[in-house]
């Protein structure tokens, strides 16, 4: 098997990193500095324990690669670079290959079902950065981090299995998992706040926001009747495998949206996250005036090239109110 990693930002580059470590066959694609730096100086790969330069085969587009019947694509860019992408790959590679979802949200899986018969959900845990040209940050130690996967829809088979398995040998918590969307969904609650983690800083306020963001997801889930992974379930699944070390002078920059702020890509995964809330209360008649402001708020901040956490708090608890008001 050889994983085709699509995006190979904080997520996508460790998973690249450690399966290149593993031995495994690798091909990153990147874009813009990022790539220009893959290409010129290798891929940096700093975690608690190492600070390696590793020769990762790297390429700038799906074009740039002759398929193969072995090989896996793993999709890691932000969503909203999702269809795009899609478009690309299913020009270059046809609609066999098998795609892999290792994105926020759970709108992924059904863009790339629409264009590929082989589409897989994976549910990501990782303290992973990428916030500098041509460098990756893990903080997770081995056996950290959890990457299950499973068929979409529902489901595993032999990819699935072959692939949880490479990623285990690479470091990883991984195995596949029938069901995966329920923990996708769940994975979803927690990523609500990420736009808040963008816009301000932590305190009371701002965890009283998140509190609110979830509980319209969860009323929106109850509406639409979606089935997720509870907390129990979930906090299981990660006991023992989400404890971040340190990187020798370095702090860490936050959550993925932080880091896209920080950044200044100029947009942000708002709209897949908070937007997928607003959208299912749209549907099903739940009102959701917490995920409308985050989205709406989420977005100008990215546009404008504001700074991550530049936005106090209090506005964010204002605009909420009023459109809580109509």
């Amino acid at each position: 098997m050889r994983v085709i990693v699509y995006g190979a930002g904080g997520v996508g580059g460790t998973i690249g990193a450690q399966l290149h470590q593993a031995g495994r066959r690798v091909v990153l694609i990147a874009r813009g500095r990022h790539l220009a730096t893959l290409r010129a100086q290798g891929l940096r790969y700093e975690t608690p324990s190492a600070d390696l330069t590793l020769d990762v085969p790297v390429v700038g587009h799906p074009s740039e690669i002759h398929f193969a019947d072995d090989d896996v694509v793993l999709l890691a860019m932000k969503s909203q670079h999702t269809a795009a992408a899609l478009e690309d790959l299913r020009a270059a590679a046809g609609d066999g290959v098998p795609v892999v979802c290792a994105q926020n949200g759970v709108a992924n899986e059904r863009m790339a079902l629409r264009r590929f018969s082989r589409v897989y959900g994976m549910v990501v845990y990782l303290y992973a950065e990428h916030t500098e040209p041509g460098c990756i940050r893990y903080y997770g130690s081995p056996g950290d981090g959890v990457l299950d996967l499973g068929r979409f829809p529902d489901g595993i088979d032999a990819s699935a299995t072959a692939l949880a398995a490479a990623l285990a040998e690479a470091g990883f918590g991984s195995r596949a998992t029938p069901g995966i969307m329920r923990f996708k969904f769940a994975k979803l609650l927690t990523n609500l706040g990420n736009g808040v983690d963008a816009l301000s800083p932590r305190g009371e306020v701002a965890r009283e926001i998140r509190g609110r963001l979830k509980a319209e997801g969860r009323a929106c889930f109850h509406a639409a009747g979606i089935d997720w992974a509870g907390n129990d379930e979930v906090r299981r699944r990660l006991e023992g495998r989400m404890s971040p070390g340190r990187i020798r002078g370095e702090k860490r920059a936050g959550g993925s949206s932080r880091q896209s702020v920080l950044r200044k890509t100029g947009d942000i995964e708002a709209d897949y996250l908070n937007g997928e809330i607003v959208q299912l209360g749209r549907l099903h008649g739940v009102p959701t005036p917490a995920n409308a402001v985050v989205q709406r708020m989420a977005n100008d901040l990215a546009r404008r090239g504001g700074a991550p956490g530049s936005v106090p708090i209090g506005e964010v608890a204002r605009q909420i109110a009023q459109e809580a008001r109509g």
